[in-house]
């Protein structure tokens, strides 16, 4: 977990693989558990799409073709920033407006900031509650200090880190994903720190499957 494969942990401790995978499970669920609190004030919002190589997947998967962004058949993760240097993220289906607004009613509070580019799933946030600001990234990458660079960031450590486990299956993405997301937000503790937090996850044992 931190920075061992499941193999060299079974190396180094003698604990069987199969304990040590079911131990690193629990750690990644009660890691996706510690979510932050609703977000406010300035935020940015944008949608990325991760997956494996293309020869590991299914031929009806592959017909479809190696497309970037939107309308590619990979699986499509939403995100917020805070600009506190905060992330939440989660595994979503379809990017429309229907499916993307309330994910941000749950996690921004009215009120806030909301920066994004000029998705038309992002139309209508301002009727909700918010102010909107938009950046057309067919034009520039930052509109007077509004832009989505922070969020931006994180999808490049995301994808870094996903494409370094050489394929994930997509029954456990979300736990990959959460774990990243915790990694990413508690970048700044020592790994002393991280070992605390995680021990207190634990003994809570209240996280879902």
């Amino acid at each position: 977990m931190l920075g061992l494969s499941s193999n060299q942990i079974s190396e180094q401790t003698g604990i069987t693989k199969h304990r040590i995978l079911r131990a690193l499970m629990y750690t990644r669920k009660a890691m996706r558990s510690d979510i932050p609190k609703q977000f406010s004030g300035i935020v940015e919002v944008d949608e990325t799409y991760v997956g494996g190589k293309w020869v590991n997947k299914r031929k009806s998967a592959r017909s479809k073709g190696t497309k970037r962004g939107r309308g590619t058949s990979k699986q499509p993760v939403f995100g917020i920033y805070a600009r506190k240097g905060i992330v939440w993220a989660e595994l979503f289906d379809g990017v429309g407006s229907s499916t993307l607004q309330p994910l941000i009613k749950k996690q921004v509070r009215k009120g806030s900031t909301i920066h994004s580019d000029t998705w038309k799933g992002y139309t209508g946030i301002a009727t909700n509650g918010y102010v909107h600001r938009l950046v057309d990234h067919q034009k520039e990458f930052a509109n007077k200090g509004v832009h989505i660079n922070g969020l931006e960031g994180f999808w490049g450590y995301l994808k870094r880190k996903l494409a370094a486990k050489g394929g994930i299956r997509r029954d456990r993405l979300s736990l990959y994903l959460g774990e990243y997301v915790w990694r990413y937000n508690h970048r700044k503790l020592s790994i002393d720190g991280k070992v605390l937090r995680l021990i207190k996850l634990l003994n809570k044992g209240r996280f879902g499957g």
